[in-house]
């Protein structure tokens, strides 16, 4: 089913005929050289593709297994790299947020404001982000079935969101598991918004690693595949240069040097998966 076309901003547009969109970077701001390398190795893969990106990476990881995890630099502090890394890269940028209070500190920087999973449900995230005018994504949460997306749907739009994406990551299957219903992409796509696969989220094992995530990363690859075959608008990556010795989610984030052949194969795919015009 055609999805509406979404402006998530200049040149850079999710859903209806425009091209597929990567949504990619580290899982978490590890220091602010890191970010800004890792944005820089992404916009020359995705340039070289003539593919558009989103740089994501989170300022804080406020829900952490531990709380020994590191989170992160913080709000002024990350969203003062998300700029340096928009100014310097071109790049749109997104990171999640955990607060109604923050979506509308961040509006003015950040492109795409993501809902984390676990709150896709709570209303007050879903207005405040709705109101700042924005192209919120919303992690539809590892607990909601398909059909539970209309409501998240219409809560944005109460409050007058019409640029609207959602991301499928995977059910919740028995403890520390995730599985992936293929059958969710259809199913929300037809709400008519766009619709995007988390491919490296979809493989963690949410607290397997005793205080922190583990992950199967081998799968990233064959999953992101099945999604592109079976039509989504855009493609969530958490890509990193040294995935083994991450800060947050190493073993499910995509090594960057195996990035660029993964998207090859993906972009063909893609084009034999659309309509024929």
């Amino acid at each position: 089913m055609p999805t509406s076309r979404t402006e998530i901003a200049s040149g850079i547009a999710v859903g209806g005929d425009s091209p597929l969109l990567l949504i990619a970077g580290p899982d978490l701001i590890e220091s602010e050289s890191h970010a800004l390398g890792m944005a820089h190795a992404l916009a020359d893969v995705a340039r070289s593709r003539q593919v558009p990106l989103v740089f994501k990476a989170s300022f804080d990881k406020a829900n952490r297994t531990s709380v020994a995890s590191h989170r992160g630099p913080g709000l002024d502090e990350g969203l003062r790299i998300l700029s340096r890394i928009k100014d310097e890269t071109g790049l749109a940028v997104t990171t999640d947020f955990h607060t109604p209070e923050q979506a509308e500190i961040l509006a003015p920087v950040v492109d795409l404001l993501q809902v984390p999973a676990f709150l896709s449900r709570q209303t007050d995230m879903l207005l405040a982000a709705a109101r700042t005018g924005r192209c919120v994504n919303v992690k539809k949460g590892q607990f909601l079935a398909p059909g539970d997306v209309e409501h998240i749907v219409g809560k944005l739009r109460s409050a007058g969101g019409q640029k609207i994406l959602i991301t499928e990551r995977g059910s919740t299957f028995g403890y520390h598991n995730l599985v992936v219903d293929f059958r969710t992409l259809p199913r929300v796509r037809a709400t008519g918004v766009p619709v995007c696969f988390d491919a490296t989220h979809a493989v963690q094992l949410p607290g397997a690693a005793g205080g922190r995530s583990g992950g199967e990363r081998e799968f990233v690859a064959s999953l992101a595949r099945a999604a592109v075959a079976v039509g989504v608008d855009a493609l969530f990556f958490e890509v990193h240069d040294d995935p083994d010795n991450a800060l947050c989610d190493g073993p499910n984030q995509l090594r960057l040097d195996r990035f660029p052949e993964l998207l090859d194969s993906l972009l063909e795919l893609d084009r034999c998966s659309r309509p024929a015009e």
